[in-house]
């Protein structure tokens, strides 16, 4: 069908034009020209009104676009021609939740078809309202709601759906507290004509909150996403009111998003538009999952460059129903992969209009400024294989992912310097530095003009900051050009200058941390060379930033890091490592460095190996409050990541610090109350270290110190004799 004709009537366009114009005004813009940062106006960059009303025109629109939407996660199920019982619908629905229970939520929700589609229905005609069950809780407190909304409502398990568009999601609250009312899926009014489900922040809802509030609507919760049903609701009712044609799902949906501010992935179904769907993002991860029936494929329609606009089904095998076929909407692979390999990465700004004949990828972005209705352009998006196993997402025979994942270094480290790191040594002088080379062909082409550039940059938020962090020293020391590190968050803060002779380095293990996607935009305005280090093929950092390296550690479930970690600091150090290969005096130093990657993955056996040591010894700090980690050079870097996994897993307050800085305050608080991991490693800085364990005996601290096997020295300052433990105050706490 030829859904996009621009249809909505001018009464919708010139509802539309006067909300705009009042956030304009609110903005400080009178019909001139809209208020710009001192820079563009400096540069006569300013640009007439009707630009503000459709997008972003200054710096800091940056900042508005993309707040931090890791923490939700949404699942929708379509099939069509594939016969599905309401049990196995909400099977499917209730496991794709599962999959994602690792970002973290208080509570979840899912809208099905209350009854089947009528064969011969309408294609028009309302279907009836749909089945909603949300509330605070577990996935498995929403499977025991489940159940009982269905006994209650009488609604056989049993009934089979030819066509169905289920959505589901689970939350993590950020405007409104956890209940049941602000639950997602939201409904624009009692009967449920429309219903969203929505991953990430709408900066802007307050205005359109009280734009629809001005035209009648009446809004039930505290949340941002109830604005997103309401105003389709309202877009649909302007253009029918004005006796137009009624508007497709993925027209009404395009219009919202026109006026949707923020970051957000969406799922949108109606029931003025039964046996459809709708996904969008800005922002905020989403793909498709595309699956034929047995003996069907999913394959695109024709299309340069074996990308697709439309996606329709291949002739199916003998037996099999022609044109069936079932998609999965998520926002992260996990969900996916059991059902299908074959998936579309959404790209900002991407609508995918799903209904019985396929699935169409549209682009909602405006390419003119005024103030009319424009179609969306179809756009072409490729079919990805997704290279990551059902068992990736299992947890073997672990308590939990986290637990799995930290046993998965050996593996995952060992994976990252596959194929890049050539470890065996050459018996002639010559040979051996040819050989020894690092292959990284995401930067081959790079290399020359990082070396000879100003400065390099690193760029990161969290376990990713601190990766940069451990990997520093190494980098300096190698390729001897000034590095800097900066906090995504802090360097968007400052606005801190960025040159383009400049090499930013932006590195998160999903590729799409909010922060650091912004100070990627930030320094691409800038003029630098932007590289990406991410642990997802296709992420968004991945396809904005001019070259790159994959972690290749593996898909990462826990949401607190571990394994992505290790792999971040190897990344790096083999990027430094390629950085310096044109160093003659540098050779013995790289040579080094490569022999320690090689022991890497053994060294982790080992340490695993003291699992039962180290859970005894948390037994003994499970009751405590607070917890400082001392680490110097290298060592500091651990100490930042050790506290901020105390922080994320035990919640448990919990400091690292610089132990150089020891005397400049963090001395006050040591008492024999208080534990104290140090970390004192065979390495420049473990002279100092024996002193910073003196001074921690001194004051009597329950002192913890992580050590080098067979460290006679740190065994003496520790005060234990013979290589054995102290085990409290009484031997200074030293163990």
């Amino acid at each position: 069908p030829d859904h996009f004709a621009p249809s909505l009537t001018s009464s919708a366009s010139s509802a539309y034009h006067a909300f705009r114009c009042a956030q304009a005004r609110r903005r400080g813009c009178n019909r001139g020209t809209p208020p710009q940062p001192d820079s563009l106006r400096s540069r006569g960059r300013g640009r007439p009104c009707r630009a503000l009303h459709f997008r972003p025109v200054s710096e800091q629109g940056l900042r508005r676009r993309r707040p931090d939407c890791r923490m939700c996660g949404i699942f929708g199920y379509y099939n069509y021609q594939v016969p599905r019982t309401r049990l196995e619908i909400l099977h499917l629905l209730l496991t794709g939740l599962q999959r994602q229970e690792y970002r973290g939520y208080d509570s979840a929700g899912l809208a099905i078809d209350a009854v089947p589609m009528a064969p011969d229905a309408a294609p028009n005609a309302p279907a009836p309202p749909a089945l909603v069950v949300k509330g605070p809780g577990k996935i498995v407190d929403l499977e025991a709601l489940v159940s009982r909304e269905m006994a209650a409502g009488g609604h056989d398990p049993a009934s089979r759906f030819e066509v169905h568009a289920g959505i589901a999601h689970t939350r993590w609250a950020t405007h409104g507290v956890p209940s049941t009312a602000n639950s997602h899926p939201h409904a624009s009014n009692a009967a449920g004509d429309f219903l969203a489900v929505h991953n990430g922040i709408i900066t802007n809802y307050k205005a359109l909150r009280g734009f629809l509030q001005g035209h009648g609507e009446v809004f039930a919760t505290e949340t941002d996403t109830e604005v997103v049903p309401k105003l389709c609701a309202y877009i649909y009712r302007t253009a029918r009111g004005a006796g137009g044609a009624p508007p497709a799902l993925g027209e009404v949906v395009c219009q919202a998003m026109r006026m949707l501010e923020g970051a957000y992935g969406l799922l949108v179904k109606s029931r003025h538009h039964p046996g459809s769907l709708v996904a969008c993002k800005r922002g905020s991860p989403l793909i498709l999952g595309l699956r034929g029936s047995p003996g069907c494929v999913s394959v695109a329609s024709p299309a340069k460059g074996g990308e697709a606009t439309r996606g329709a089904v291949a002739a199916c095998a003998p037996g099999a129903r022609p044109g069936a076929w079932e998609c999965f909407v998520a926002s992260d692979a996990a969900a996916v992969v059991e059902h299908t390999k074959r998936v579309i990465v959404l790209e900002d700004n991407d609508l995918a209009h799903i209904w019985a004949g396929g699935y169409e990828i549209l682009n909602a972005e405006r390419e003119g400024d005024g103030d009319g209705i424009e179609a969306p352009r179809p756009v072409p998006r490729s079919l990805q294989t997704l290279e990551m196993e059902v068992s990736q997402i299992m947890k073997g025979g672990y308590d939990h992912f986290m637990q799995k994942e930290i046993h998965e270094q050996p593996e995952s480290v060992l994976q990252t310097m596959r194929g890049r790191v050539k470890f065996e040594r050459s018996s002639s002088e010559t040979d051996r530095y040819r050989e020894r080379r690092i292959k990284l062909g995401g930067l081959t082409e790079w290399l020359d003009t990082i070396r000879t550039g100003r400065r390099i940059i690193f760029v990161g938020c969290g376990t990713s900051y601190h990766a940069c962090l451990a990997a520093r020293q190494t980098v300096e020391e190698l390729v001897e050009v000034p590095v800097a590190l900066e906090l995504a968050s802090d360097l968007l803060d400052r606005r801190a200058p960025i040159f383009r002779d400049d090499t930013c380095v932006f590195v998160s293990q999903s590729g799409e941390t909010a922060d650091t996607l912004q100070a990627l935009e930030y320094a691409k305005s800038r003029g630098a060379l932007c590289v990406g280090l991410t642990n997802t093929v296709g992420s968004s950092i991945a396809r904005a930033t001019h070259c790159g390296v994959h972690v290749n550690a593996g898909c990462e479930v826990g949401v607190a890091s571990t394994k992505a970690y290790t792999s971040q600091v190897v990344a790096v150090t083999m990027v430094a490592l390629a950085l310096s290969e044109d160093s003659i005096a540098k050779r013995d130093a790289r040579d080094a460095v490569i022999d320690s990657l090689g022991a890497l993955p053994g060294a982790l056996r080992r340490a695993l190996a003291l699992d039962p040591e180290l859970a005894r010894l948390a037994g003994r700090l499970a009751g405590e409050t607070s917890l400082l980690l001392f680490g110097r050079g290298y060592n500091y870097a651990t100490a930042l990541e050790g506290a901020l996994k105390v922080k994320e897993v035990a919640l448990m307050h919990s400091e690292g610090l610089l132990a150089g800085e020891m005397k400049h305050g963090p001395l006050a608080l040591v008492d024999e109350s208080l534990p104290v991991i140090v970390l004192a490693t065979r390495d420049a800085m473990h002279a100092k270290m024996l002193s910073v364990i003196a001074q921690l005996r001194a004051r009597r601290a329950r002192l913890i110190v992580v050590a080098c096997e067979g460290d006679a020295e740190v065994e003496e300052a520790c005060g234990l004799v013979g290589g054995g433990r102290g085990d409290g105050p009484g031997a200074n706490g030293a163990g």
